[in-house]
């Protein structure tokens, strides 16, 4: 869900959303107009003043470099405050510049415990980047059941990653049972969000399926999205 925060004064509209292409902390910073000193000076007065979604937009602005110098060290600075004060974009942006060294020294531990905190709201990302961490054996133990149960509740939210690795994990028999009908049907929903990698994967895998079988998948795809809609 997008929310719009409108400075009349300047003529400003920032549009902060969730993505779901398995970003960082998916924060999208719109900017609509010229006059940017303005709103940036009222942006760090209010982040100053203890304002979650100020500090939140700040860490996202110095992380991409939008507007600012990129700077890792300011993002942290900024993701941690709205972080603590329990900001889900925020906790899940700092985790992501834990497990990569940015700004902060890496430390996978830090990452999932962040990670964690966003993802007990139902953060699609950081569950996702759980399921990473999982998979990969950083912070944790390598544990692909766990991976595969984190990226299912990400994908259940249409995080479009995390299905297309569902998928694969489904294909390998990975962490979950081998099967080639959840395996399309997952890569299916991948590449309806624009994933070619995936749509690809699907194509391949529906080579060795029967067409009652490719049927199934496309069902269960069908009703999966007719659900969410």
């Amino acid at each position: 869900m997008l929310k719009y925060l409108a400075v009349a004064a300047v003529g400003f509209l920032i549009a902060i959303g969730q993505a779901g292409a398995g970003g960082t902390d998916e924060r999208q910073v719109i900017v609509i107009s010229a006059s940017f000193e303005p709103f940036f000076e009222n942006l760090r007065r209010g982040a100053q003043q203890g304002d979650i979604e100020d500090q939140a937009i700040l860490g996202w602005m110095y992380m991409r470099g939008e507007g600012v110098p990129q700077d890792y060290t300011e993002a942290a600075h900024w993701y941690r405050k709205a972080a603590e004060q329990g900001d889900p974009m925020a906790q899940t942006g700092l985790g992501f510049l834990y497990s990569q060294g940015r700004g902060i020294p890496q430390d996978y531990t830090e990452a999932m415990r962040w990670f964690r905190k966003a993802a007990q709201q139902g953060n699609a990302v950081a569950q996702f980047r759980i399921g990473l961490l999982h998979m990969m054996g950083r912070g944790v133990s390598e544990d692909y059941s766990e991976a595969a149960r984190w990226y299912f509740k990400a994908a259940e939210q249409g995080n479009g990653v995390a299905q297309a690795l569902l998928g694969q994990m489904h294909q390998e028999g990975k962490g979950v049972p081998q099967d080639d009908i959840l395996a399309h049907m997952w890569f299916n929903l991948a590449a309806s969000a624009g994933d070619d990698e995936a749509r690809n994967n699907r194509d391949r895998i529906a080579r060795r399926m029967t067409t009652d079988q490719i049927a199934e998948a496309q069902r269960l795809a069908r009703e999966w999205m007719a659900e969410r809609q």
